[in-house]
């Protein structure tokens, strides 16, 4: 049985995740990277402690105490978009930290920027190396033993609003293909699910909302209920290189029910 859980990355994700355990009445430690933030963590019944495994200092007792408990949510932003190349020396230092702590589970949050986009619908175990980024995240997936792999589809939620992200963009392509996104109270709900299942889980699970319009009518959607510009599309885009992740699994093995189905419902809820 779990009781007690360490969030790595008490961020966008994690901080709801953490707040959620608080009230389900589990003993919650969460990480930030700055010792005022880890702090302050307190207010919200966590018990924050300090780590940035960009500049890792000696963990004492207390710290590694914090660490090491039942279970572990590994969050840690991959930055790889940006050009970040620290992103597996950084998981490195934290399997150190980590040791031989025999964690009863071991979340590690993923994303499904490890499915490529070839016209098929996308499960579990269709994650494949098809470029140097999902190379990367694989060898991200494999360096924790035992961690079940949580793989979220495109976030959106508060500050998180898809509205901006093409925002009075021009010649865009791909305006027929579909979108694969994830409200963060399925991010929060879905990995709650996985932490309180006390029977077996499968390797890896995706989180996607069931439904998945095309990428021009919900951005532009989007776009239109923030009153900003409209992004333009120069080409439907070829339906080949189309991409449908499939959130089905968590629902079929544990009965979670999504709490947003629709892209476009989810708009309300940014």
């Amino acid at each position: 049985m779990i009781h007690s859980v360490a969030v790595v990355g008490c961020g966008w994700f994690g901080l709801p995740l953490a707040k959620a355990l608080v009230e389900k009445g589990l003993l919650v430690s969460g990480s930030k990277r700055d010792t005022t933030q880890a702090s302050a963590l307190k207010e919200q019944g966590i018990d924050g402690f300090v780590l940035d495994l960009d500049a890792p200092q000696p963990f004492d007792g207390e710290q590694l105490a914090k660490l090491h408990a039942d279970a572990i949510v590994i969050n840690i932003p991959p930055g790889l978009r940006r050009g970040d190349s620290g992103y597996l020396v950084r998981l490195e230092r934290l399997q150190t930290l980590m040791g031989k702590h025999a964690y009863q589970r071991i979340i590690f949050i993923s994303t499904t920027g490890v499915y490529p986009a070839n016209g098929k619908v996308q499960h579990e175990a269709d994650a494949t190396a098809y470029n140097d980024t999902s190379k990367i995240l694989l060898q991200a997936e494999a360096m924790f033993k035992g961690a079940v792999i949580v793989r979220f589809a495109g976030l959106m939620g508060p500050k998180r609003h898809p509205g901006r992200f093409l925002a009075g963009k021009t010649g865009l392509t791909g305006a027929m293909l579909s979108v694969n996104m994830t409200h963060l109270d399925d991010c929060v709900g879905g990995v709650m699910t996985l932490l309180t299942h006390q029977g077996q889980l499968a390797p890896a699970y995706n989180i996607c909302s069931p439904e998945h319009p095309n990428k021009a009518a919900f951005y532009q959607r989007a776009a239109a209920i923030l009153g900003v510009a409209e992004p333009e599309f120069a080409s439907s885009g070829d339906k080949a290189e189309d991409k449908v992740v499939d959130g089905s699994l968590i629902c079929r093995q544990l009965g979670y029910q999504y709490q947003h189905y629709d892209p476009f419902e989810m708009l309300k809820f940014c």
